[in-house]
């Protein structure tokens, strides 16, 4: 019940208003059965764009830290995740990766949408980032069609160190289903390769061919010296 009462009434009228979003390719999504959403990612509120256009509702797999924060803003992410049902995982151990897909395999199984962002962080920069395997493993697994989506402006509504929302016009563009047959180890690198290929070449921004996570620490560490 919350998942739908924020999306239409407490938190859906609000982005709909700072964002206006224009929609392309919704009709790509199955309207029922398994299907991975994977997005590039520019900000915060991208799951929350998402899961405000798609008709059915969406699963992300969120850090465990969400759901035991602490403070004001610790108390409402712990609300918001348990109240819309996101799946808490532990990412400090060895079996975090595992724990992950285990997760998303059981999203799936149960005929629901799983939704991820494959660069595994937000991009510092507006490029997209080299894409971890984990959405072409379940895909291979579970047999679930995999949809690229293409987010544009969110990182205007939600800018980095920003408090507060702001307006901006955003997109989100939903490209053709990919359907990825099990392969061996080099396949799954090579298909996660061509799904971030994908939506590359629909958003128009340049690629940088490394993790997201690992540019950023870097950056941190040459600002440091």
């Amino acid at each position: 019940m919350w998942y739908w009462l924020l999306k239409q009434v407490l938190v859906g009228p609000m982005l709909r208003l700072l964002g206006r979003p224009k929609i392309e390719g919704l009709h790509h999504v199955p309207k029922d059965g398994p299907v991975i959403i994977a997005a590039n990612h520019l900000a915060v509120v991208d799951s929350f764009y998402l899961c405000l256009v798609l008709r059915r509702r969406v699963t992300f797999i969120a850090k465990q830290e969400y759901f035991t924060g602490g403070g004001i803003r610790g108390r409402i992410n712990r609300f918001v995740m348990n109240a819309t049902g996101q799946v808490p995982v532990d990412r400090s151990g060895g079996t975090a990766g595992s724990d992950s897909l285990a997760a998303a395999v059981r999203i799936l199984e149960s005929g629901g949408v799983w939704g991820i962002h494959p660069e595994g962080t937000r991009s510092p920069d507006g490029r997209v980032y080299r894409g971890r395997t984990g959405a072409v493993r379940v895909a291979m697994q579970t047999g679930a069609p995999v949809i690229p989506v293409v987010l544009s402006g969110t990182d205007r509504v939600n800018p980095r160190n920003r408090r507060f929302l702001r307006p901006a016009k955003v997109g989100i563009s939903f490209g053709h289903p990919r359907y990825i047959p099990p392969a061996d180890q080099r396949a799954v690198r090579r298909a996660t390769d061509e799904l971030m290929a994908d939506i590359v070449r629909r958003s128009g921004r340049p690629y940088v061919d490394c993790y997201a996570a690992t540019f950023k620490a870097a950056t941190q560490v040459a600002d440091a010296a």
